[in-house]
């Protein structure tokens, strides 16, 4: 299905490469079937030459070589981006939206209506093939529009898709995470200083530890519980860490990052529908 579709992105940066290199790797798409726009003529000379793939300044060349158009632009220029190449779709053409934050409503209020859109919200590990990426349908969008989507983000990582309402959530837990992951192993990795290990040695052990356990989660499917307590002896070392994270609150600090996460990119999402939908 997608061997034969070429997909353009708008905005060459890091999860755009992500794509790219993960498309790549798994042979969803030949690099003659990629194409990629910026307005930094080095990034696309690196890319061309990492990737082999086709590069343009020119957003509209772009669009009328693709079938699915990708917006891996920063929220803050995607609007711009929009009036630019809205003009230029063609029916039958796909747009996949990569902009944290950007209502599907605002991205259709910007292109011909009719337009199929799909938004994705991705997190940073999908740039080492391990994100987590949640889609939704825009109102046009058909089961086949989802099926490219799952294509192209199971390249680097999982996916899921769900209705675009829980979009924001998804962004509080997996699009924001990790900085509650990469702030958690700072903190383990001070522990192991503090009770003697080399900073280099106890960042590593930290770092692996829990990208280890997140894999035997996923790779078992036990429940986190179950797994708890197989590290649990009676008496042992990780009751006794386990009830001082308990009486610290972790549980409930981290539960009440989520909810404060997704709060804030509810509020700027509605920001940028009401900027984007005005006439």
């Amino acid at each position: 299905m997608m061997k034969t579709k070429t997909l353009g992105f708008i905005g060459g940066g890091n999860m755009a490469e992500a794509l790219v290199k993960g498309l790549l790797h798994a042979q969803v798409v030949p690099p003659s079937g990629i194409i990629v726009s910026d307005v930094k003529a080095e990034r696309l000379a690196h890319l061309t030459a990492e990737h082999g793939i086709r590069t343009t300044q020119d957003n509209h060349e772009l669009v009328a070589a693709s079938d699915v158009i990708v917006l891996s632009v920063k929220p803050q220029v995607i609007d711009k981006v929009l009036e630019l190449i809205g003009g230029d779709l063609k029916s039958g053409q796909l747009v996949i939206s990569v902009a944290a934050g950007v209502p599907v409503s605002a991205i259709e209020a910007r292109l011909p209506q009719g337009t199929h859109v799909v938004r994705t919200m991705p997190n940073t590990p999908a740039t080492v093939q391990a994100g987590a990426t949640a889609i939704a349908a825009g109102t046009y969008a058909m089961e086949e529009d989802l099926d490219v989507a799952r294509a192209l983000f199971s390249a680097v990582g999982r996916v899921v898709t769900l209705d675009e309402n829980l979009l924001d959530a998804v962004t509080g837990l997996s699009g924001s995470g990790p900085a509650y992951v990469m702030l958690m192993i700072e903190a383990l990795a001070d522990g192991g200083v503090k009770v003697g290990l080399h900073r280099d040695t106890a960042l590593l052990l930290a770092a692996q530890t829990v990208y280890g356990s997140a894999k035997l989660l996923l790779d078992t499917g036990e429940h986190p519980g179950r797994l708890k307590d197989m590290v649990t002896s009676p008496g042992g070392t990780a009751i006794a860490g386990l009830h001082t994270l308990e009486s610290g609150g972790l549980r409930r600090t981290l539960i009440d990052a989520v909810e404060v996460a997704t709060n804030r990119s509810a509020q700027l999402g509605e920001i940028m529908a009401a900027k984007m939908t005005k006439k």
